[in-house]
């Protein structure tokens, strides 16, 4: 038989070199899959947005009305409280996105991270801080926490807690879980709920010169629906007689002490952390290192990771360890509030100095807002 070089050349033996870099490739490709596969799995879990706008049975009327014990709410928009966060919501679910891939490597090697229902929880309050406290947190090494709100104890809970379960990030031992729902601090039924799930729960407020709160809750309602009544309007049910309309949420939210009376029926004190929003803008890291402490957490956030911005008027966050540039709360926060009358506001104060003292009291803490 003669002899071909062209046949002998197709059993010529891969070089260790070549097969190397096949070896390589294969780790790669495996990667991006795992990569996809986790996105895909994340944004299964992510709350339908616009599914649960167009077919949530409830109003948001029926919403308030069971979740104030202090009379009806009255809310001048529908869904206020979605259409602020959506668009936190959805720069979440980009932050979010980045997160799994920092981390697909070590989720990766590690398959014994699995989703945990929260141990930790930040209950409130509508323009307090919550945003900035979450990702803050969300820094930490040891903390996981979903982006968006999941509103399960208050809007979601005949869902059940594996669906609730289903939205948290996977965590691995030692790593804490968390959510963030500000209105979970004003629903009546919600201290109860998350007794149930579990009585050693840590919470979290973020607290706020109620008058301040008020202004700024107005300023967002006025974003989305500029037709408004003005806010010296909306804050009487009698302007001669100076008698402040209790049943409007921008009002009643402020009204911390009888909101905590009703946690404090299920949860010591002990378990209850009230985080200053005034501090979180003055001094992020301080505030942040009393937050690590109540968690049990070492304090890795640190004031290297704070940038304070002058236009926006509070701090950015950044990785010091990636020289990552700061990043900013979206558009939705920072907002400039509108002149409001100074008789108003004084009469605010004075409506609001009582329910302050006993917060004061209760809390052990004088916030400083009289």
């Amino acid at each position: 038989m003669e002899y071909s070089p062209i046949l002998n050349s197709l059993h010529v033996v891969p070089s260790p070199h070549v097969k190397n870099k096949l070896f390589v490739f294969c780790i790669m490709l495996s990667l991006w899959v795992y990569m996809i596969y986790c996105c895909v799995g994340y944004c299964s879990t992510v709350p339908n947005l616009a599914y649960s706008s167009m077919n949530r049975p409830e109003t948001d009327a029926e919403v308030d009305s069971q979740g104030s014990s202090l009379g009806a709410s009255r809310d001048l928009l529908n869904n206020e409280n979605d259409l602020d966060s959506r668009g936190d919501e959805w720069d979440e679910i980009r932050g979010e996105a980045k997160a799994l891939d920092d981390n697909a490597m070590s989720g990766f090697l590690n398959e014994s991270e699995s989703k945990k229902l929260p141990q930790a929880i930040i209950i409130g309050v509508k323009k307090g801080g919550t945003r900035a406290l979450l990702e803050s947190l969300r820094l930490h090494p040891d903390v996981r926490a979903v982006g968006a709100e999941p509103h399960f104890f208050d809007r979601n809970y005949d869902k059940g807690l594996e669906w609730y379960r289903e939205l948290m990030p996977k965590s691995s031992d030692g790593q804490l879980t968390m959510e963030k729902t500000p209105s979970y601090y004003v629903t009546k039924e919600v201290p109860a709920r998350i007794y149930t799930m579990s009585k050693e729960t840590k919470l979290i407020v973020v607290v706020r010169d109620p008058v301040t709160r008020a202004i700024s809750d107005y300023t967002q309602t006025r974003s989305k629906k500029p037709d408004i009544p003005s806010f010296e309007s909306l804050t009487f049910k009698n302007m001669s007689a100076g008698l402040i309309d209790t049943t409007w949420s921008a009002v009643q939210i402020g009204m911390y002490a009888k909101h905590l009376e009703r946690w404090l029926q299920y949860f010591p004190m002990e378990q209850l952390l009230f985080v200053s929003g005034e501090r979180l803008i003055s001094d992020p890291a301080g505030e942040i290192a009393r937050v690590q402490d109540f968690l049990g957490l070492r304090r890795a956030v640190t004031e290297k990771h704070f940038h304070f911005n002058p236009a926006k008027g509070f701090p950015c966050l950044k990785r010091p360890e990636v020289n990552s540039k700061p990043h900013c709360l979206g558009k939705t926060k920072g907002r400039t509030h509108p002149n409001i009358d100074p008789k108003v506001v004084q009469r605010l104060r004075d409506f609001y100095k009582p329910f302050n003292s006993k917060f004061y009291q209760m809390t052990g803490h004088d916030f400083g807002w009289d």
